[in-house]
Formats: C-alpha cells, structure tokens, sequence
C-alpha cells in the first residue's frame, strides 16, 4: 500500500534560512509536499537553498498561498502545530495520536506551523481539526521552526512503513475547501434570518458553530446532504407575511 505523505504547510514564515532548514526536516523523514503561505520575503528566497543542505528540490517545487485557507483546500484532516489553546474549543492531541490519525486517514493530511516569533495566530488554528502539542519542557518551551517540523516529522515516519489498510475503507473525510462551503452557506442562510446577535457577541458564535462543523470529519456525501438540508430550510422559511 502506497503512502500518504501529510503536507507541511508553513503559515507566513519570515526568514529564509528557516524555511530551508524545515525542507531539510522534511526531507530526513521522506516528507516532499511543501507549501508557504504568505512567506514575509516573498518567495522563492536566496537564503533559503544553502540552508536546505541538499533538500533544493523540495523547495523548488513549493508552493504558494495568500491564504491558510486556500493551502488546506484540498486536505481533508488538518492539524495544528501550537500550544494549547484557551480561545478555542478544539482537540488537542500529541504527537503519537497525530501520526495514528494521519495514517488511518482515506485523504490528504497538513500540517500547520506558524511564524517563527508568534506562531499560528486564532484564524489559522480555527481551521485545523485539532491541535497538535508536543511534550516539552513548561520552564522553558522554545522550539524553532525547523525543531518542530522535525519532531512531527519523525513521529509520522515511525508508522509509515508499518501503516495497514483497515479491514473495511471508510468513507474519506471531505476536503477543507467542502467544509468552507458548508460553513459559509450555513453563516449565510444564519445572517439573513438575523441569528447573529448581540454584534459583539458575533464572532464568538461564528466561531462555536465552526468547531461545531469540524470535529465531526463529515465526508463529501455528508456535507452535500446538509448543504441540501440548509437550501431547504432557507427556501421554505424565506417567505414574508
């Protein structure tokens, strides 16, 4: 059975050298896909190649984002690479149970690091699945970019070899993009009846009903049949006495 590979997508990186030095992560633990969203000096970087030791291929063939949306369009189970955190109700998992999931998924796998100096702002965690924390020292957490790419790495290349088919395929997940769509026809259709209100209280409720949406991993087929479910509801309730 081939393998799936899990894209890393570095999410507005700001020098160079880190990116070149996270393709070298990459590359030691048989990760290829690479992809940058927003790089902070633009792309391709001359700072970059000598600090991939070798990994130049892999960054030739990067790709660009303007947005952590539009990188994870076609993924279908995201992680977030970050601490905890309290702004949002979302899973948290570790390492181990990361690469588990990656190698149990029917689609394609990211994930998300953030920039060297803030990491992943509330946005872009907002649109993984869960949240990926690795076990170190709380006196003192500091992993550079290319420390946590490579520690997420190797924790996915323990099981790529020893990674089985399941005895029954499960339906695959749907894409990020799918469940874009779903979250913006089902905010759409919210907004026209006037549910979101008090003003300052919208995007709080905006953001309870996407983890609402995104833990339950729909299929295509399932966001489909509640995109349905949503046209329906909107079309016979759009009418005024």
């Amino acid at each position: 059975m081939s393998v799936i590979q899990p894209v890393i997508v570095l999410v507005r990186p700001q020098l160079g050298q880190n990116i070149g030095k996270a393709a070298r992560a990459m590359l030691n633990f048989g990760l290829t896909e690479l992809r940058l969203v927003a790089p902070r000096d633009g792309w391709p970087n001359p700072d970059a190649g000598p600090a991939a030791s070798g990994a130049d291929a892999l960054l030739e063939s990067a790709t660009v984002f303007e947005t952590t949306a539009e990188a994870i369009a076609d993924c279908n189970l995201v992680f977030a690479s970050t601490v905890r955190r309290r702004d949002l109700v979302m899973p948290v998992v570790g390492p181990e149970e990361m690469a588990r999931e990656i190698h149990s998924t029917g689609g394609q796998a990211a994930i998300l690091f953030g920039p060297e100096r803030s990491g992943l702002e509330s946005e872009d965690v907002a649109l993984a699945n869960a949240i990926v924390t690795v076990p170190i020292n709380p006196e003192f957490g500091s992993l550079n970019l290319a420390q946590a790419v490579i520690l997420l790495a190797y924790e996915w290349s323990r099981g790529a070899e020893l990674s089985q088919p399941t005895a029954k395929e499960l339906e695959p997940p749907a894409a990020m993009g799918d469940l874009e769509g779903l979250i913006g026809q089902l905010e759409g259709s919210l907004d026209q009846k006037g549910y979101f209100f008090p003003p300052d209280r919208i995007q709080a409720t905006k953001a309870t009903l996407r983890t609402i949406l995104t833990k339950p991993r729909w299929s295509t087929r399932e966001i489909q049949a509640l995109r349905g479910v949503i046209r329906a509801l909107s079309s016979n309730g759009s009418s005024k006495n």
